[in-house]
């Protein structure tokens, strides 16, 4: 997104992120563009910090890409992924003191442990997880992905669709571990309160779970709410005004062609929305 941005705009580019490899890549790659570029690390939700620490004020747009990447998904090493054995930490920050996911397969109760997965995954067979979880580690620890993903694997049946059985488990373990829902919240009220009027946010979610809770935030900010029976008595505060336009109907999902040439696009969607001049809704808050 930042190369293609830089490459078709007369624009300067505030690039964030909070992984520490991905960090040094954008600094490698601002050389080239000539003090256009600037990489800052940290999170969605510091966005508003983060820009005024580095001498920027409001901004013309916002683009959030959501999620794990592949770089990070392609080294092992990172714990995120169940087809490669690794360790088990799937932090994006590798450099805090941060909990990992084996912090959390190993220290959690039986119950959160089937709430996490249900919540953050979607997995119907959460509780028979983390009981098999819990039975597991209770003969030693289980600190690699290729042992977590067996235990998962013994515990729930295959899908018609081939998705692996360990999927749902370790997208809500990332999810937890980072945190990544409560980031997409503070980063979603931090580019409103950024974007100057006619500047465009870009959301890029891979999951139900951030699709929604943009989709929402969106709706709510566009004003676009269910209608209030004539039946109920006026409410006793006037609307507040949109501060959002939304472009497009629904989600833009990828081309067939664009599948074909990036399969790990298919379940992308992406939802983008103009800032109106209306002043910061009172349902949020900006970041210190």
């Amino acid at each position: 997104y930042t190369k293609g941005m830089l490459e078709t705009a007369k624009c300067r580019v505030f690039a964030i992120d909070r992984d520490p490899g991905a960090v040094r890549r954008g600094e490698d790659m601002a050389c080239r563009y000539g003090g256009r570029l600037k990489v800052l690390k940290g999170r969605f939700g510091d966005m508003i910090r983060l820009l005024d620490g580095a001498g920027a004020g409001k901004v013309d747009g916002v683009a959030m890409d959501l999620g794990v990447s592949s770089m990070q998904v392609d080294e092992a090493e990172r714990g995120f992924s169940f087809r490669a054995d690794g360790p088990l930490d799937m932090r994006m920050e590798a450099d805090t003191g941060d909990i990992t996911a084996a912090d959390v397969v190993n220290g959690s109760e039986e119950s959160k442990l089937a709430d996490i997965i249900y919540a953050y995954g979607g997995e119907r067979a959460s509780r028979r997880v983390a009981k098999a979880i819990v039975e597991t580690r209770a003969k030693g620890p289980i600190m690699r992905t290729g042992q977590l993903a067996d235990v998962v694997r013994g515990a729930v049946r295959k899908s018609k669709d081939g998705i692996d059985p360990a999927t749902r488990t370790f997208q809500a373990l990332r999810i937890y571990v980072n945190d990544e829902l409560g980031e997409l919240d503070r980063g979603l009220l931090a580019a409103e309160a950024l974007l100057r009027p006619g500047g465009r946010l870009a959301v890029v979610s891979f999951h139900s779970l951030e699709d929604g809770r943009v989709k929402d935030f969106l709706r709510q900010r566009s004003g676009a709410r269910p209608g209030i029976s004539r039946h109920l008595p006026e409410p006793a505060e006037k609307p507040q005004p949109p501060s959002f336009r939304l472009i497009g109907r629904g989600a833009q999902k990828p081309s067939v062609e664009e599948i074909a040439a990036n399969p790990r696009a298919r379940s992308a969607r992406l939802r983008t929305a103009e800032r109106t001049d209306a002043p910061v809704s009172r349902g949020g808050r900006q970041a210190a």
